[in-house]
Order: C-alpha cells, then structure tokens, then sequence
C-alpha cells in the first residue's frame, strides 16, 4: 500500500447502522481532505460509488472539533446522518479525536455526535416540519394506491435536509417502487426524497424504506438524516407525546444491507425539541486514494 503524501490520501471504509460487518450502509471516510476542491471530492466519491463519502478537514467554525463536506457519487449534501455518524466513530477509532460529544462542522452548521466504542449517537440540528405533497398523489408516484396508505400527512419533516414522510401498511412496503420523474415534480427543493413508514405502535418501531434524492430515488441502506426527521413526524402526528420516546427502525432488508436505526424524540408542548439517532458502526477495510488531478 502506498503511503500518504501529496498525490494520495489515507481513507476508511465503514459499515454504519449496521448490526453486524458487511450489514448497514457503506461509507467511506477520506481524511486530511482540506486541500481537495469540490471537483476532487466529487470524482472521488463518484469512485468509491456509495450512497455517501466524507471528506475530513479541519474546522473553520472555532466551535468546532473538525469539519466534513459530505458527498454521494453524483452531488454535495449539507448534511446527513450515516456519514455524520460514521465519520465521528472513525475519528475517534483512529485516535484523532477523544470520545465523547464531538462537534461536526458540515454545509448545514455545527451539529453533535456522541461516541462510544460500538458507534454514535447524532443529534439533530434545526427542526423542519412543513406540510408535504398530498398523501394520494406521493403514494402514486411510490406506485402504491389509497389503500395502501393509513392516511396520516405526509409531512416534510427534517433537521438539515428534509424527506417527505408518509406512512404505509406494512404488506404495501415492498411493492412500492419510486417514478422519478413523478417524485421530481412533487418534492421541488427537497434534497432528501421520500421516506416510507410501516409502524408498528405496540412496539414502538417501524420499517422504512427511503428513496433518496442523492442517489435518484434509489433504496437508501440506512438513512440517519430520514430516521430524525421520522421522530419529527411522530411527534406531529401524535404518535410521540410530550416526553421523551424512544424508537427504532428497521430499514434495507429489500437490497440485502439490513441496519437498525434507533431514535430519540424529545416534546414539549406538542413541539420537538431534541431529536436525535445512533447505531452501531462497523470498520471494514483502509488505505490510500489517489488525489484525482
């Protein structure tokens, strides 16, 4: 393996949310990345062809203990929560940084993640919650029809970046399917996508699937950014009532990555005031990328 220097970098690859190595979603975590523009960090999450990459830096917020642009092969995200997760457990793997409560920089501000040995805990920035698209009209464009669907709102609902939530039975799950073209014209703006929920409210969980924007409406494997903003539409719709509740999803069985997802919503008043989710991440393998040119 090469060593480091001006045309290579050092990298990780993870699993996170992932219950066991080679489960979850697969991120890579590029490091010492402060020099790459925006082209070189595009190219090289292009390469790597996960859902999502990082690229690691030292902060321009004094508040914060480093910095992260976050990327999937074809765009630039603000934020987002299996990088944020992923790349905070690494960092302190590597002894980069203590464990604890780390402060990440990234496009949508300072947000904290929490680390222990077996992986994160994110809290979620800035509470979202905006009505979303007509429950009928979302569920067609996932190929599902009225009696698939429980009827509750489909908020836009998100701490950074915003899904569209709306909540299925649970035999409709596997038979949606994303138009792109019809999710296009239904969510303008919204860089998350859609978020499909099977809840289960006698044992507080649930089963998701997410067609996320970055990734043009393909299954996402696990989905930190769209599990907080679940927790937000709980809230919303009176599934979480003032207090502190506590969730877990169940998301990526469908693409043969499944991971577990576990939340934290925190209300009062009727009103979210801290969301948060963790999970497990995996090491699976390191080395070195060539800077691209």
């Amino acid at each position: 393996m090469a060593a480091p220097g001006p045309d290579r970098l050092s990298y990780e690859v993870v699993d996170v949310f992932a219950p066991r190595p080679f489960s979850g979603n697969q991120l890579a975590v590029v490091l010492d990345a402060g020099d790459l523009s925006t082209e070189q960090c595009q190219a090289l999450a292009a390469e790597f062809g996960f859902s999502e990459s990082t690229f690691v830096s030292a902060p321009t917020d004094p508040t914060a203990d480093y910095r992260v642009r976050i990327f999937t092969p074809s765009t630039e995200l603000p934020f987002a929560g299996h990088p944020s997760v992923g790349t905070a457990h690494t960092l302190v793997r590597l002894g980069r940084l203590p464990a604890g409560v780390l402060r990440q920089e990234c496009g949508a501000g300072v947000v904290e993640v929490e680390v222990d040995d077996d992986g994160a805990r994110l809290t979620g920035g800035t509470v979202s919650l905006r009505p979303g698209p007509d429950v009928a009209a979302l569920a067609a464009a996932v190929g599902l029809g009225p009696a698939d669907v429980t009827g509750r709102p489909a908020h836009l609902v998100g701490c950074g970046i915003d899904f569209a939530q709306l909540e299925v039975h649970p035999g409709a799950l596997d038979r949606a399917v994303a138009d792109v073209p019809a999710l296009t014209g239904l969510l303008p703006g919204v860089q998350g996508g859609v978020s499909l929920l099977a809840w289960d409210p006698a044992s507080g969980s649930g089963t998701v699937r997410v067609f996320a924007d970055g990734l043009d409406f393909a299954d996402d494997a696990a989905t930190g950014s769209a599990a907080l903003g679940t927790g937000i539409w709980l809230a919303a719709v009176g599934l979480a009532p003032d207090g502190v509740t506590e969730y877990r999803l169940a998301q990526g069985t469908v693409i043969g990555r499944p991971s577990e997802l576990r939340g934290r919503v925190a209300v009062a008043g009727g009103e979210v005031t801290e969301v948060s989710v963790s999970g497990t991440v995996q090491p699976i393998a390191g080395g070195t990328v060539r800077v691209p040119a």
